[in-house]
């Protein structure tokens, strides 16, 4: 079904949008959908609106090393109770000696039969 978008309705849609309404209101008030609302606004090439959707900066977690520690993630990034084991590690692996045992698997011997 196509869309009617009669002189009257190209006028109240433009003070509708110069007013602030929400595409979904105007639509409302006009007896169409929202996406019809959006379709003409951009092709009157009406001022865009900022959008209402609101992001929030997450803040970034970062590590306070003093120095070698396991850096074995405890807990998932972005959570507030997220961090890094800190145990001293094992010298040449970056992690302590039980995330070594999680972290490498030792090979198998393919000689065995």
């Amino acid at each position: 079904m196509e869309t009617i978008w009669t002189p009257e309705r190209v006028e109240a849609l433009g003070k509708l949008w110069r007013e602030g309404h929400s595409t979904a209101e105007i639509g409302r008030r006009l007896g169409l959908t929202k996406n019809a609302v959006v379709g003409k606004a951009h092709r009157l090439e009406l001022d865009p609106r900022p959008s209402p959707v609101k992001l929030v900066p997450k803040p970034r977690i970062i590590p306070d090393f003093t120095g070698p520690t396991c850096s074995w993630p405890i807990g998932h990034p972005g959570e507030k109770t997220f961090h890094f084991c800190t145990a001293k590690p094992v010298g040449g692996k970056p992690y302590c000696a039980e995330h070594v045992a999680l972290a490498y698997i030792k090979p198998r011997n393919s000689n065995a039969a």
